[in-house]
């Protein structure tokens, strides 16, 4: 063979191989999705014919970016640009503070604003409107949030308005009563909920959780069933069994001792630090020395958390927490997204056969992603507001 017919065949191989590997690339990064194959009216049926970023064989996958090819990767790059600001999350909320039955305060910070884009009263205005919960540590300020909130607001064909809350002493919301947010505990969402409801009887409202706020949506909808007056919802990087996710988290090691844990407590001592007082009035009698020392976040959980609420310890208080068992329970549209490398929610806590057993729920699962990342494209850009987009609009367009 001379020397030119041996670059050829050379070239062809590399050519062979590339294509091969190039396409087998793409295929294991295809969405993965997990739902009831029986009935008509379907969560199936309305993802299948509206949403194609997660069923269209030419859209639904998610690449990720070149430098975020790991779920670590992902997770820390996520983190570090939570105040972010460019064109696709500069935006200025309306803050509304709202107090809870216990005198606790939430917040809810509207975009574009608590009015109706259309100039309607609250009470005739139909336009919908999307409640987010954040996660652990987290609030309306983070980029994913205000990525989210201008894509539903300006881009959705339901031109959906948006209701970031703000957990109590978080996102600059004061701590008005000695109870702190956790996940847990669900009745601040149901008091937004019904506030919301009452406040705009004709918009339908859909709802969407990060993290630990996905945990306590979750468990909100298996509680209301059939009596949800949310329409839709959708949960990212969901912790379903906190167990696991608890373990996952305090397994000594470089990333939590360096990474994760210094990231999450730097926000809670924060909050912690500026409500010393109120949280002293508390007559549970917290060991505040303990708490103002706490260096991980099972530490603030078993000193906190499972004290204000009877459990012997924070292990018992995240089995009590988990929100797997309520999948069951849920009777409205429900698409929960999780990445299979999330190096905090663990893909084996994700509850795959609840989701093969009930046609109001569907499980998108990607091979990367990480927690709360999903980066795609040599820019990154935030995967999963596409598809959370269609779904909503899906729902919202169904029996509008």
């Amino acid at each position: 063979m001379d020397g030119y017919s041996k670059t050829l065949a050379y070239t062809a191989t590399a050519g062979i191989t590339l294509y091969f590997g190039v396409s087998k690339y793409l295929e294991n990064s295809k969405v993965k999705l997990v739902m009831a194959s029986d009935g008509d009216k379907t969560v199936r049926s309305l993802i299948e014919e509206h949403c194609p970023s997660l069923t269209d064989s030419a859209k639904a996958y998610l690449v990720p970016s070149p430098l975020l090819c790991t779920g670590t990767l992902q997770t820390i790059y996520c983190s570090g640009i939570a105040l972010k600001r460019d064109g696709l999350s500069n935006i200025k909320y309306e803050r509304e503070l709202r107090e809870m039955s216990d005198g606790g305060t939430v917040s809810i910070d509207w975009y574009p604003g608590r009015s109706s884009s259309d100039g309607s009263s609250d009470a005739e205005s139909t336009q919908p409107i999307a409640i987010v919960i954040p996660g652990l540590g987290g609030s309306s300020y983070e980029y994913h949030i205000r990525s989210l909130a201008k894509h539903l607001a300006e881009s959705s064909r339901s031109k959906i308005r948006v209701a970031a809350i703000n957990h109590r002493g978080s996102g600059r919301t004061p701590l008005t009563s000695s109870k702190l947010y956790n996940a847990y505990d669900t009745s601040d969402l149901h008091e937004i909920v019904e506030y919301i409801s009452e406040s705009f009887p004709k918009s339908r409202i859909v709802c969407i959780g990060f993290s630990m706020g996905a945990n306590i949506l979750t468990r909100y909808m298996g509680e209301k069933g059939d009596q949800s007056k949310i329409a839709a919802a959708t949960v990212i990087s969901c912790p379903f069994d906190m167990l696991i996710t608890g373990r996952a988290l305090s397994t000594p090691g470089f990333l939590n001792d360096r990474l994760f844990q210094p990231s999450l407590m730097a926000t809670l001592r924060r909050v912690l630090e500026r409500n010393i007082d109120m949280i002293k009035t508390s007559e549970v009698g917290y060991d505040i020395d303990a708490v103002l020392k706490a260096k991980r976040v099972s530490d603030v959980d078993d000193l906190i958390t499972a004290k204000a609420y009877g459990f012997s310890d924070c292990w018992e208080y995240y089995k009590a927490a988990s929100s797997s068992s309520s999948v069951d329970a849920i009777r409205r549209p429900f698409l929960a997204i999780n990445a299979a490398d999330d190096p905090i929610t663990l893909i084996e806590g994700v509850p795959v056969d609840k989701f093969k057993q009930n046609p109001n729920t569907a499980l998108a699962i990607v091979r990367h992603g990480g927690h709360i990342g999903f980066f795609s494209g040599i820019n990154p850009r935030i995967w999963f507001i596409q598809p959370v987009a269609e779904f909503f609009d899906a729902v919202l367009a169904d029996n509008a």
